[in-house]
């Protein structure tokens, strides 16, 4: 358990390290796991892996980053969409056993940059991610998903439709009425119950298959990639370079979910349990995919903000989640169950969750005072925001930066560069000074005189 003296933040309604009892715990849990479920098999399906085998890493994952960060941060560990090209090109080429190696790569890529943070240290990030950065960055995280959300909640087949709009709309409602009037247990899980309210409406609407879930086998064993049992390992460095580079990537994007969980939690995880650790969490995760035959990890925003509608923040909570994911992955009926989540269901949710991920920015910037009025501050946050919002990613070759990815940099190396005031702010401020000064000799003289 926690240390007594350690920091609890009360304004939350569970913190990081309080434990629920059994059945809310239950529920919790299962509104996490619901929350991630989508997008974490969405990717294999994209790129031809097992769902099942995704679903179990992302369990096992979540609790390895849970264990390495020494039960301090309350992160759920998904399938990456940012390793989705190359994985794709290669499982029609040379298949897992060369996506495998790529994404252990990865893995290694990220205990490597662990293992040079923790030599010296992470002191640099409060200069190189200070409030004017972190704010817009974290806007991003959640609005750069929007389009994401509207296109689940609107499209069909690549076409607009109506009635998928509108359970989108309803599911969304009933996510905001769950939250807003009820108290108890019902109000502290409002995303699991607009889910299953909206998979529901969407059964009677035949957005459903309801037969391939009747004759769906209750168990099945998951078909895992072991290198060296499931196929004969060679070493295949041209896979290994076209994923692995994609790791710095990704790094990105995993500091900036900190940033928003250091917000939420009222924390900094930059310091304790320190970067060092959140990326050696990370990069075991993905090292444990490569070698079950799932796909590269990462943190899920989709997690962050179920935390930030509900207020509760306890690791013991995504615990419970991996856990669950761990037994959907033998439970095959639940999976196919799951697995027929009707899209417009997800982009409802979505709607609520990636908003109160970019809110979050904004809160940021609010509680830390920032002076939009500074042109500097103006250049730096509207650089961040359209270049991340737009997604305008830096292609080199198969190497691709994403929005997100350069943004963070182009922010960063803003920050670092412009004077805290522009020339013509400066020319104001003397000019200001010199009529001050003017007019205060001129007061002093006038008193001269009447003396």
């Amino acid at each position: 358990m926690a240390d007594k003296n350690e920091f609890h933040d009360d304004r939350a309604i569970l913190d990081v390290h309080d434990m629920p009892p059994f059945w809310p715990w239950v529920g919790l849990s299962l509104q996490h796991m619901f929350s991630m479920f989508g997008s974490t098999v969405i990717v294999p399906l994209l790129v031809g892996l097992s769902p099942s085998i995704a679903l179990f890493a992302s369990g096992v994952g979540t609790l390895l980053h849970i264990m390495i960060t020494q039960r301090k941060i309350p992160a759920y560990m998904g399938s990456s969409f940012a390793f989705i090209t190359p994985m794709y090109a290669l499982m029609h080429t040379a298949g897992y056993p060369a996506v495998g190696q790529g994404i252990v790569g990865v893995g290694i890529v990220y205990m490597i940059v662990a293992g040079i943070i923790w030599a010296i240290g992470s002191d640099w990030v409060d200069k190189i991610l200070p409030p004017i950065v972190v704010g817009p960055i974290v806007m991003v995280i959640g609005l750069s998903l929007a389009g994401s959300a509207a296109k689940d909640a609107m499209m069909k087949n690549n076409h607009y439709n109506l009635t998928y709009f509108l359970i989108a709309l309803v599911t969304l409602f009933l996510a905001i009425g769950f939250n807003m009037l009820f108290k108890g247990f019902i109000g502290l899980i409002p995303v699991l119950l607009a889910i299953v309210c909206g998979y529901i409406i969407s059964a009677f609407f035949g957005l459903v298959d309801l037969h391939a879930i009747a004759v769906a086998p209750w168990f099945k064993f998951p078909a895992f990639e072991i290198p060296g049992l499931s196929y004969h390992f060679q070493i295949n460095w041209a896979a290994i370079l076209s994923i692995t580079p994609i790791a710095f990537v990704t790094m990105t994007e995993h500091m900036g979910h900190i940033m928003v969980l250091d917000e939420l939690t009222h924390r900094d995880f930059f310091k304790d349990p320190g970067l060092n650790r959140t990326l050696a969490g990370d990069g075991a995760a993905s090292l444990f995919a490569g070698l079950v035959g799932a796909p590269a990890m990462t943190s899920y925003g989709e997690n962050i903000g179920v935390m930030a509608i509900t207020k509760i923040h306890s690791v013991y909570v995504l615990m419970g989640a991996a856990g669950f994911a761990i037994l959907f992955a033998f439970v095959n009926k639940l999976n196919v169950l799951i697995m027929q989540m009707p899209l417009p269901v997800i982009g409802g949710i979505s709607f609520l969750l990636f908003g109160t991920i970019a809110t979050a920015g904004i809160q940021v910037m609010v509680e830390n005072k920032i002076d939009m009025g500074l042109k500097r501050n103006l250049m730096i946050a509207s650089t961040i925001m359209v270049i991340g919002v737009g997604n305008a990613y830096l292609q080199l070759g198969d190497f691709q930066f994403t929005g997100l990815a350069f943004a963070t940099v182009i922010g960063i190396i803003l920050n670092l560069i412009l004077p805290q005031k522009a020339a013509s702010e400066k020319e104001h401020e003397a000019k200001l000074a010199l009529e001050k000064k003017l007019h205060q000799v001129s007061e002093d003289v006038t008193k001269k005189h009447q003396n």
